[in-house]
Order: C-alpha cells, then sequence, then structure tokens
C-alpha cells in the first residue's frame, strides 16, 4: 500500500488509474507536465475536464496549502467540474482528511483547497496564492474575467490550465492559440478520442452541418457566419512597416497601421 501511495505521489497517471481512469496519450501527458501555461483544445467528451479535475486533486493532495481554483462560465458548469474533483477524491478513499466539505468547496487537512467558481467578475476578486487556476469553456470566459484571474498567479508562480472547444475567431482563448506566447498547446480533435465512434461523428456531421461540427469536435477556429469580414483579411489590413499618422499613446512605442489599398 505505501508503495502505490509513493507511486501516486510521484505519478499523477497512477492516480488516475487508481480510480477507474485509463488516461490517453495526450491525457497522460498533461498530468505529467509541468509547464506553467497550457491551452486543450479539445474536443467534445473527449475528458478534458476529467483530466482537470485529477490534475486539481493530484495537486490539492500532494501539494499541502495549495489553492486550487476551477472557474466556469457558470453556476452549472462549476458544479459539474466540482462534482468530478470531489467524485475523484472519494474515490481515492479521502486519502487526506476533509475539514468543510460544500457544494463548490473542498478543504483537507493539509490545508489545500479546491474551489469551483463561477464566471462572474465580482465572485473570484480577492483569491490569491493561487498554485493551479483551471478555466473552463474557456472560449465562453470573457476578456475581462479572464484578466481579473491572471494577477492571482503574480507572487504564488502558479499554473494556469485553460481547456475549451473553439467559439469564433475572437477573445482571449483564440488570441492566446493563435499567439507567440509560451503556451504549451494541445490539441485533440474527437478522432483521436477512442471513446468516439466514427459512426456518432458522421451522424453529428449531418445534424450539426460543418461549421458547428469543426468547431465542436474538430478544434477548428471559424469565422463567425454572419461576419462580413473574413479574420485573415482583417488580420491582413494591419502593419507594423507604415509609419503612422498619429504618434503612439503615452507608454507604448508603436500603433500597428492600417494598410490602405492604393485606388
Amino acid at each position: 500500500m505505501i508503495a502505490s501511495d509513493l507511486a501516486m505521489a510521484l505519478d499523477p497517471v497512477q492516480l488516475a488509474r487508481r480510480v477507474g481512469v485509463t488516461p490517453d496519450p495526450w491525457q497522460a501527458d498533461v498530468l505529467r507536465s509541468a509547464a506553467p501555461r497550457m491551452l486543450l483544445n479539445a474536443s467534445r467528451q473527449s475528458g478534458k475536464s476529467t483530466t482537470v479535475a485529477l490534475l486539481n486533486v493530484y495537486t490539492a493532495l500532494y501539494q499541502p496549502n495549495s489553492l486550487c481554483l476551477m472557474l466556469s462560465p457558470s453556476l452549472r458548469q462549476s458544479g459539474e467540474l466540482f462534482k468530478k474533483a470531489v467524485g475523484i477524491y472519494r474515490d481515492l478513499g479521502r486519502p487526506v482528511p476533509a475539514e468543510v466539505e460544500t457544494a463548490l468547496t473542498l478543504t483537507l487537512e493539509n490545508g489545500s483547497r479546491i474551489i469551483s467558481l463561477p464566471g462572474q467578475e465580482g465572485t473570484v476578486r480577492g483569491y490569491s496564492g493561487v498554485r493551479l487556476l483551471s478555466i473552463d469553456e474557456a472560449s465562453r470566459v470573457p476578456d475581462a474575467l479572464y484578466m481579473a484571474v491572471r494577477p492571482m498567479l503574480a507572487v504564488s508562480g502558479g499554473r494556469l490550465v485553460a481547456m475549451s472547444t473553439p467559439f469564433g475567431t475572437r477573445g482571449w482563448w483564440y488570441e492566446a492559440w493563435e499567439s507567440a506566447e509560451p503556451w504549451e498547446r494541445y490539441e485533440v480533435p474527437a478522432d483521436r478520442c477512442p471513446r468516439i465512434s466514427p459512426t456518432f461523428l458522421e451522424e453529428e456531421r449531418r445534424s450539426m452541418g460543418v461549421w458547428w461540427f469543426d468547431q465542436e469536435y474538430g478544434c477548428k477556429f471559424l469565422d463567425a457566419q454572419d461576419s462580413v469580414f473574413r479574420r485573415a483579411d482583417i488580420d491582413a489590413a494591419f502593419t507594423d512597416d507604415v509609419a503612422p499618422l498619429f504618434p503612439a499613446p503615452e507608454g507604448s512605442t508603436s500603433w500597428p497601421s492600417i494598410l490602405i489599398p492604393s485606388a
């Protein structure tokens, strides 16, 4: 038993197996990763929520005094993600006793806490020293909320894991995925998930249409169907090679300039 507990402490994949979860290769990579920033662009029903719930439980158990925040766009989604984490904790046999267990909070005797919060800026401010910040359905989380939670990691040097399917070519989730910032990125379309059958996917493609299917199951960032201009065309209209007509604002070094087509 001691050897098994030590194996779980050293490898979160062993913790997953203890509760009956056999991780797919990408899930094992996420669980074992030490990257401070991760983006999981993963299909619906691919197991991303389970993976992040496992990561939160592992952190709370084996890194005492850890504050693990799980952020979701709505109260219902917060509750569902928290249930996954608490279910894993219970299936492990509650290896560290709980001091407090509510609908959205688990406080352990080792000082660690797992807290699941709905995505409202007014409810998330005030937390600090976060060891692990998880953002569920990140493409639906507003930019203002995302900017409000990032400072929680400033002092603690904590980790940020964001997971979602795409939802258009807008917002911080899309910008982060396309940026040159050092995120560790995972793209997991449905055809990489052995639990989703090709027959079901073909039925979904026919029922949903290509635009919805490619985002929900194919991990593709697509322009909104009612967009007048493509995002690629808008991005191509900007350049740093043309001198701006007006000086850059104070504290900034440059303005991107708009290319004006010649007559």
